[in-house]
């Protein structure tokens, strides 16, 4: 029996393994995504982590409360609206979504199970709209590429070996599966199960967004919550053109002119152009069509139009994490013969964005016994964010910064602050930033940081009451107005 059952797993990891070998230039639906998503883990257990950070929507939709409570929501079963009758092949996707659709992430790199001090976490979201398909298999290719290099090219291998890289190839397969017909302008796919807009879901800077939050969206707000992610980019369809934060505005961000600036500007730039001018055709900036260009492939979220309840708006607010929106493809659903091209087209643009993740500075805040310090603020002088940046439970700080002097200050509530000037170098081909520790010799272990989570709420709103033209120097008391009422 036990020669069977040997024989039965031996099988299976063949099979896995199989899987893994192979991954044509196609569409790959929800079984055969899993599937080669296991046979990668099976052939790479060392190198990769797979698993699951939620599940799709189950088949139910919210509804408001009728009661008192206006914020209630009940859940009811409904049939599934993406079925017709005798749809045979529709009716096998509802049983699925009764369970609801898992939302895989593969993990990449020397310490895939866990998070490592010093090296910085990365990620690849893609097909959040399920429509917009070229980001979900480039994201496939992408996985192949790097476990296949790994060990082979010293590029790879070093990159991996200084980067923790996260690839959800999918955020709503629900919306990937009910678009049967492709389209490379619009279909009903582009929407979860519940008829949201997942990129209009999230939390808002600038105003109150009053969608209910998603299950899809819940997932990916907790797992940026649960890991220290540094950088991000989420992939999209329907124009070629990097995109980047704010989304969304006020005076405050200079959305009187058409622009929403934040205070890494120069930092989010830097990252559009990497992508665009590494890609085969962005950087051109011709766009799809003759009425609207993008000088260089990028462009400001808000200047391109305005959007609430933006994920990558969210990301740096909220998240500590750097990200911007790929633009991939003039078709949201382009044939699968198209595939290899734009693979050909992002495959250097994907690996030398990714390298991004060690611009600036990092460390570690400690107390006089060496211990880590979680929640210490650590900031730039003169960036101030609306929420500050906080180091995590090892104590650790990432921030993005390009070459060039900066003044960091570390402060741990009711001590006094740490100023520290650093020349940070251009070290993304050394695979590290630059490493600053700060040491507080009067903190002890048994003191420690109480600085509260920043409220989901409109933070840049408070910003927006004290002018309606807003100087600099104003701008940078009202954020230290903000931060003394997140103190308390």
């Amino acid at each position: 029996m036990r020669a069977a059952a040997g024989g039965v797993g031996g099988i299976l990891i063949l099979c896995l393994l199989s899987a893994a070998a192979t991954l044509d230039f196609k569409y790959h639906h929800t079984e055969e995504l899993e599937k080669y998503l296991r046979g990668v883990h099976a052939a790479h257990p060392s190198l990769t982590h797979l698993h699951s950070i939620g599940r799709s929507v189950e088949g139910r939709v919210q509804v408001p409360d009728m009661g008192t409570n206006e914020t209630g929501l009940h859940l009811i079963e409904l049939e599934n609206p993406f079925v017709t009758p005798g749809d045979e092949e529709g009716a096998k996707m509802k049983d699925e979504a009764k369970e609801g659709r898992d939302l895989w992430v593969l993990v990449l790199g020397r310490f895939p199970t866990h998070h490592k001090i010093g090296i910085p976490e990365f990620k690849y979201v893609a097909n959040m709209h399920g429509d917009e398909t070229v980001g979900r298999e480039i994201l496939l290719h992408l996985i192949d590429f790097l476990v296949t290099s790994y060990g082979r090219d010293p590029v790879i291998t070093r990159l991996l070996n200084n980067t923790r890289v996260h690839i959800m190839p999918t955020m709503n397969p629900d919306g990937f599966e009910a678009t049967k017909v492709p389209d490379c302008y619009y279909t009903r796919g582009r929407y979860n199960r519940n008829g949201a807009d997942l990129n209009r879901n999230f939390p808002d800077a600038f105003e109150n967004n009053s969608a209910n939050i998603q299950p899809e969206t819940q997932a990916v707000m907790d797992w940026i919550k649960n890991e220290t992610f540094v950088l991000s980019a989420n992939l999209h369809g329907g124009a070629l053109v990097a995109s980047y934060t704010f989304d969304n505005g006020n005076p405050v961000t200079g959305s009187l002119k058409g622009y929403s600036r934040s205070p890494d500007d120069d930092v989010f730039i830097h990252l559009a152009k990497t992508y665009s001018s590494n890609h085969a055709s962005m950087y051109k900036g011709t766009g799809c069509d003759n009425r609207q260009t993008f000088p260089g492939g990028i462009t400001n979220g808000y200047s391109w139009y305005q959007l609430e309840g933006g994920m990558q708006d969210y990301n740096y607010v909220w998240g500590q994490c750097f990200e911007i929106t790929l633009e991939l493809s003039c078709c949201k659903y382009p044939p699968a013969d198209q595939l290899e091209k734009f693979w050909r087209d992002n495959k250097v643009a994907l690996i030398e964005y990714i390298k991004q993740v060690h611009l600036g500075v990092k460390g570690q805040v400690t107390d006089k016994n060496g211990n880590p310090i979680p929640d210490a603020i650590v900031e730039v002088k003169g960036r101030p964010h609306v929420c500050p940046y906080r180091t995590n439970e090892q104590g650790e700080y990432f921030l993005l910064l390009l070459p060039g002097t900066y003044v960091i200050n570390a402060t741990v509530p009711g001590f006094k602050s740490m100023l520290k000037t650093v020349e940070i170098p251009d070290n993304t081909g050394n695979f590290s930033a630059l490493k600053q520790d700060f040491s507080f010799p009067e903190v002890s272990d048994k003191i420690r940081s109480r600085v509260a989570s920043c409220p989901k709420t409109p933070l840049y709103q408070e910003l927006t009451r004290a002018s309606a033209a807003v100087k600099p120097t104003v701008h940078v008391l009202v954020l230290m107005t903000v931060t003394l009422v997140i103190f308390k």
